[in-house]
């Protein structure tokens, strides 16, 4: 199992807009260097990428929540 951290603080996504689906859903495959999200600062959107490949499991964060340098915002299995 692997965790996606947050690269910064802010708010984190699941979509790019409320209109569209999460990046990704249980089971997904994962490339590293995905997209799985966006983290908000200051209104400016940073893309999340995975750093390692692997299958979605879940998000951990919630969708437009407040998260810390670190945090873990989703898990991929092998």
């Amino acid at each position: 199992m692997a965790d996606i951290q947050s690269p910064l603080p802010g708010t984190f996504y699941h979509q790019a807009t409320p209109e569209e689906p999460p990046y990704k859903a249980k089971g997904d495959a994962v490339a590293e260097g995905d997209v799985i999200g966006l983290i908000e600062v200051m209104k400016t959107f940073i893309e999340v990428k995975a750093e390692a490949a692997g299958t979605f499991d879940a998000y951990v964060a919630d969708n437009a929540s407040a998260v810390t340098a670190g945090a873990v915002l989703a898990t991929l299995v092998d």
